[in-house]
């Protein structure tokens, strides 16, 4: 599989969780006409590096998270900030309505 653009990443991305299946994880524009949900987590991957992240909170809000975030030969990372635990995942595929990772099962060394 040829390497995903850095480029390609850039944007808002909310999970549509409706789409997962196994260990793939689907991530739509953040515009996108999404079915009702309780919440929603997301993200957005900024060209210099910085990482918007938002988590459900314990009352179904959504909790923001400043961080940054990686793209590398072994996948991407994502670092947010105020004690939140780093994801690491393989990106499947990265088209400008639809961002399919597999979760990776330990962070990606820091370069």
């Amino acid at each position: 599989m040829p390497p995903v653009a850095r480029d390609a990443l850039i944007g808002s991305w909310t999970h549509s969780h409706e789409e997962d299946s196994g260990d793939l994880v689907v991530y739509r524009p953040s515009s996108y006409a999404f079915p009702r949900s309780r919440g929603r987590d997301s993200f957005e991957l900024a060209a210099d590096g910085s990482l918007g992240a938002r988590a459900i909170g314990p009352d179904d809000r959504s909790v923001a998270s400043p961080g940054s975030w990686e793209l590398s030969a072994g996948g991407l990372a994502l670092r947010p900030g105020a004690g939140r635990p780093e994801r690491a995942f393989e990106v499947v595929s990265a088209a400008p309505d639809r961002l399919v990772l597999r979760r990776r099962r330990s962070p990606f060394p820091r370069s």
